[in-house]
């Protein structure tokens, strides 16, 4: 009998005649080789999209078919008893789960000693004190470039346009100002041992009562208008910076005579003429001379002696970068602000570090506890030095 079977590759329809004995035959579609199934060499009787044709089974095979099924059922039922068995075997002898403990978190758990810090080591000069913002008001500043200290720790600030002097204590406290010429920038600022404050503008110095800002008068001298900073002396003296064509260093004692010229302070050193010195002045009288446009700091003995040169335009250590003031400590080491910060050098001129305050330091001065103030245009900073062993 013929049967059509279905290409499993190609699923196209495919005759075979179940007298043949070939186990295998091609489909004539896709050549693909097909496994004849044995229930079709049995008397199986299927016809393609026909109704399938009863199988014909022997007494020997339905015994068999009886037993295998039985045997299933029989199987499943005593796989189904051992998982009741050993779930009930489970539950009689589990214990009662032991009570966790949970302990108490704080709130901020203390940090291994291997995890703390190292501190960092203080750098030259750390600031303790800061006073003062943008205005006009008590405590504000406009344009804060001159700063001086008296005897008593008192702090005078000058704005350079304006003409205000301000009074601070020790601490940064306000109380008092005085007006000096509001239409000519304050040049420089000195305060002395006797209560007494300088003021420089238009070329002159001014002295004026500390307290109160009453004037006391000019300091006379012979070459005329040219002053530009000035800085007081240990004995109570007077070093300024004079330039008309030159530049000059002047020397007046504690009474405002002259002492001494320093005539062509710079330019006597270097082929350029200097216009705008800043001058300090240490505890044995050595004179320090910077020059803004030059870049350089000039030092001289207290009879005018030129010493030594150092600084000079650059931005290495120990270099100058648009220099703005100079002061020197009580143990003789020279300090100079520029763009970097405040570099400091020792009295020869060997560079030794540089710090950096909140802000371009336009003035500096030193106290009698060697305690740094800086004006900064809107601010006032106090440095304390972090000596190194």
């Amino acid at each position: 009998m013929i049967h059509a079977l279905k290409c499993p590759t190609c699923a196209a329809p495919v005759d075979f005649d179940d007298k043949s004995d070939s186990r295998t035959m091609r489909c004539p579609f896709c050549q693909n080789t097909i496994i004849v199934p044995d229930a079709l060499r049995q008397g199986v009787v299927s016809t393609f999209g026909a109704r399938p044709r009863t199988l014909r089974v022997g007494p020997g095979m339905k015994y068999f078919l009886v037993f295998s099924v039985c045997a299933i059922i029989l199987g499943s039922i005593y796989a189904v008893m051992q998982i009741v068995n050993t779930a009930i075997r489970s539950g009689e002898n589990k214990t009662p789960p032991r009570a966790i403990i949970i302990p108490p978190i704080p709130a901020f758990p203390p940090i291994p000693k291997t995890a703390e810090a190292t501190p960092t080591p203080p750098g030259f000069a750390t600031t303790t004190l800061k006073f003062g913002s943008e205005g006009t008001g008590p405590g504000t500043f406009n344009d804060a470039r001159s700063i001086a200290v008296d005897g008593d720790g008192r702090i005078y600030v000058g704005d350079y346009t304006g003409g205000r002097v301000q009074v601070f204590d020790a601490a940064g406290k306000f109380q008092t100002q005085w007006m000096v010429d509001q239409k000519m920038p304050l040049r420089g600022m000195a305060a002395d041992r006797r209560g007494n404050i300088y003021v420089v503008q238009s070329g002159t110095i001014q002295r004026y009562e500390a307290a109160s800002g009453k004037p006391l008068g000019e300091l006379s001298y012979g070459e005329g208008r040219g002053f530009d900073n000035v800085v007081t002396t240990p004995d109570g003296g007077l070093v300024a910076a004079w330039r008309r064509n030159r530049d000059d260093i002047v020397r007046f004692d504690a009474n405002g005579r002259l002492v001494k010229v320093i005539r062509s302070a710079v330019s006597g050193q270097t082929d350029a003429s200097e216009l705008d010195l800043r001058v300090a002045v240490d505890g044995l009288g050595n004179i320090y001379a910077l020059g803004t446009f030059t870049q350089a700091v000039y030092k001289f003995t207290p009879d005018g002696r030129f010493v030594n040169r150092f600084g000079g335009r650059g931005d290495q250590p120990g270099q100058l970068h648009a220099p703005q003031s100079i002061a020197v400590d009580n143990q003789g080491r020279v300090y100079v602000s520029d763009i970097k910060g405040v570099q400091v050098f020792d009295k020869e001129g060997r560079y030794i570090d540089v710090f950096k305050p909140a802000s371009i330091a336009f003035g500096m001065v030193f106290d009698d506890k060697n305690e740094l103030h800086i004006a900064a245009r809107s601010q006032v900073l106090k440095c304390s030095l972090n000596e190194k062993k």
